[in-house]
Parts: C-alpha cells; structure tokens; sequence
C-alpha cells in the first residue's frame, strides 16, 4: 500500500511560482518623528495621499518629519475662543447684566419651555 501513495510538496506549502518579470509598484519612503524621539520609515505608493501624521508606537502622534521647520516659519493667527468672539459682540457691562438676569432666573425657579 505505501507504494501507491502519492509524493511531492505539500498542498499550499510552497508556490512554483517567480519573481522574475514582476514589476513593483513604485514607493515612496516618508519618516515620521515622535515628540519622543522615536523615529518610522513608511513606504507609500507614489501616487497615493500621504498623512501629514501618524500613530507611534509609544501612542503619541508622530509628524513628518522635517514638516516642524515648516510649521515654525508660517506666521499663524492665535486661536479664537469662544470667549473672544463674545466679547466682539457684547461688551462687559452687557455681558455682567445678561449674568445677573440668568442667576436671578435660576434661583426663582423658572424652567425654559422647549415644546
């Protein structure tokens, strides 16, 4: 009986296939850099949308890198709060009577009806 049984490779264990005339797509190799030091090297196809971010490893969020010296030469705008765009509309002495009248509200009691 052992000599009918069939020999060679095992189903699936390896291809009879080559690389030869394959061509890979083209790549692109970006850096980022974590405010921990740690430094990634992926490769991105060429044509492909590339993060300005990434998660490290360590959990922060990596930048790519050389994109700091970029940033630190646009001269930016300070954040609008929205305590500063109040105060475009509305002066102290407005914003302190608005105050009073809500606390005065809120201690009678008065409910707003939503319905």
């Amino acid at each position: 009986m052992a000599e009918r049984s069939l020999r060679g490779m095992s189903i699936g264990a390896k291809s009879l296939e080559s690389d030869d005339n394959v061509d890979f797509a083209a790549r692109t190799d970006v850096a980022y850099l974590c405010p921990k030091g740690h430094r990634t090297i992926l490769p991105f196809a060429e044509g492909a949308e590339i993060p300005d971010q990434w998660e490290c490893r360590c959990g922060e969020v990596a930048h790519r890198e050389g994109e700091q010296d970029q940033e630190a030469d646009e001269i930016s705008k300070p954040t609008r709060t929205h305590w500063d765009m109040l105060l475009e509309r509305r002066s102290m002495d407005e914003l302190k009577t608005l105050l009073d009248k809500r606390l005065e509200m809120h201690h009678d009691g008065w409910i707003p009806d939503y319905e």
